[in-house]
């Protein structure tokens, strides 16, 4: 006996179509493990952590495969799940959904918000005097116009956003190897693999440095996981989703750990600064005069990317959220074109705060090294929670899981050796003053959510779905009694 999760009641009300196809799906999922913090934040990361940041990529690449494996069976499991919030709250019950919903919208309006002064802060590089509220302002309108149009139109942007990222680093890429190849020689010496370990090894600053590789790295993956905000627009989902989520340690092997070496090997890790680009460092370097500008419109491309993937982001899982009565219902609404208008111009509205922080002081930097820091241990739970749906996923459909065809590799296991990790970059938070005042600001944001939580529980429609929730563990556990008991009769 299969149980399943209850389909909704037939509408006349408009849905979420499926146009995004697999390019569009590939480029996203691309983008999304993409960040700045690789073109602007990698020159931090490498003068903390030394060529050491080379495995901290690694290992949370490694990591983050299995929550997006996770991830993929369950969204592959039912295919009118339109979002892990959507599985969190079938699965863990519907407070996960309402928690795990608002936490990721949360998430992506303060790095939204990160994204748009960083834009403007690029666009004074390349247009000095320019007032800083314009390029906010212009950057999302734009994003807001062709948000408003299609679906398609949002996937056609980030494809060529995305592509944009990638054609950077494989210029990087390539650039770097003809001048280790050609043992270029600078005022930094000469350009060799050697210099990776002859600069004070793989740990120059030791145990600690390494951990603090974590610190910053860890935000540069936040993301990854935007693939699973499109499964209700992907076009052959089965298809698609797998193809996208199998990618993950290649892109993460090629675009991170590639990308580094190569700038190491160029530049010795001693010469790297934080605030620095290390793109701009190394293409100046090979005699490139417009390295600067080019790198500073790839930052600015990658950027916008960034915020065209929040306002998505946020807009679908505000949607999802009224949907379910966690958000009020004109954000449930869909536009002709099959578009959340109406939760679309929430999340622009609240990028527009960017422009006041544009003009809040001096100490801005500071502020929002806090705030992405608080971020980053936002998507840690959300990251959380899809294990723990996939937890309770096995524990309770477990014939859904056995006749999946995307199965997690390494199981319950890895998921626990994955909540381990988690539990490290926690600590690693604690080592510095910074993330550690962000770390324990963070809790107010999920007091917040509970407070808020304990008025909407009571609730008549939220009452009557817990009361559905409960009727199908019910059922699900009576079947798992059944299932037992038969296959302990036929052993006998």
């Amino acid at each position: 006996m299969t149980i399943k999760r209850p389909l909704p009641a037939p509408s006349a009300e408009p849905h979420l179509e499926r146009q995004l196809s697999n390019r569009h799906i590939q480029l996203i999922a691309i983008g999304g493990a993409i960040g700045t913090g690789l073109f602007m934040g990698s020159g931090k990361t490498i003068s903390a952590a030394g060529p050491s940041v080379i495995f901290v990529y690694m290992i949370i690449g490694f990591m983050l495969f299995f929550v997006m494996r996770a991830m993929g069976e369950l969204l592959l499991s039912n295919l009118n799940y339109k979002s892990f919030s959507d599985f969190a709250a079938d699965l863990l019950g519907p407070w996960a959904g309402f928690f795990t919903g608002w936490t990721y919208w949360f998430c992506w309006v303060i790095t939204g918000i990160a994204d748009v002064i960083a834009i403007a802060a690029y666009s004074d590089v390349l247009w000095p005097g320019m007032p800083l509220w314009i390029p906010g302002v212009v950057t999302i309108g734009i994003l807001l116009v062709l948000n408003l149009t299609t679906v398609r139109a949002f996937g056609e942007t980030e494809f060529w956003f995305a592509l944009i990222k990638i054609v950077a680093i494989v210029a990087l890429i390539v650039v770097g190897l003809v001048m280790i190849g050609t043992r270029f020689t600078s005022d930094t010496g000469t350009a060799s693999f050697t210099n990776l370990w002859s600069h004070g090894g793989f740990f120059p600053n030791e145990f600690l440095g390494f951990v603090a590789g974590f610190q910053i790295a860890v935000f540069a993956f936040v993301g990854i996981e935007l693939v699973g905000t499109t499964a209700a627009e992907a076009k052959d989902p089965e298809k698609n989703l797998p193809k996208a989520i199998n990618s993950i340690p290649v892109r993460i092997l090629l675009f991170y750990v590639g990308a580094l070496i190569i700038l190491m090997s160029v530049i010795p890790w001693t010469q790297f600064v934080a605030g620095s680009s290390p793109f701009i460092a190394m293409f100046s370097l090979a005699g490139l005069g417009a390295a600067a500008t080019i790198v500073n419109l790839v930052v600015l491309t990658s950027a916008m990317s960034s915020a065209n993937s929040g306002i998505y982001s946020t807009s679908r899982m505000v949607y999802g959220l009224a949907q379910e009565g966690d958000a009020p219902k004109r954000f449930a609404k869909l536009s002709t074109r099959k578009v959340p208008n109406n939760a679309l111009f929430l999340s622009c509205i609240l990028l527009l705060s960017s422009l006041v922080l544009m003009y809040a002081g001096q100490d801005i930097s500071k502020a929002f090294e806090m705030v992405t820091t608080v971020a980053a241990v936002c998507f840690v739970f959300v990251w959380s929670i899809i294990l723990a749906s996939y937890l309770a996923f096995r524990r309770r459909r477990p014939e859904l899981h056995q006749n999946s065809k995307f199965k997690m590799p390494g199981g319950r296991p890895m998921v626990y050796t994955v909540f381990a990790f988690f539990a490290f970059v926690l600590w690693a938070l604690t080592t510095q003053p910074e993330t550690l005042q962000a770390l324990l600001v963070t809790p107010v944001w999920f007091v917040v959510l509970a407070v808020v939580w304990a008025f909407m529980r009571r609730r008549p429609s939220h009452l009557e779905r817990y009361a559905r929730f409960q009727e199908a563990l019910q059922a699900e556990r009576a079947t798992a009694g059944e299932v037992l008991a038969g296959a302990v009769e036929s052993g006998r």
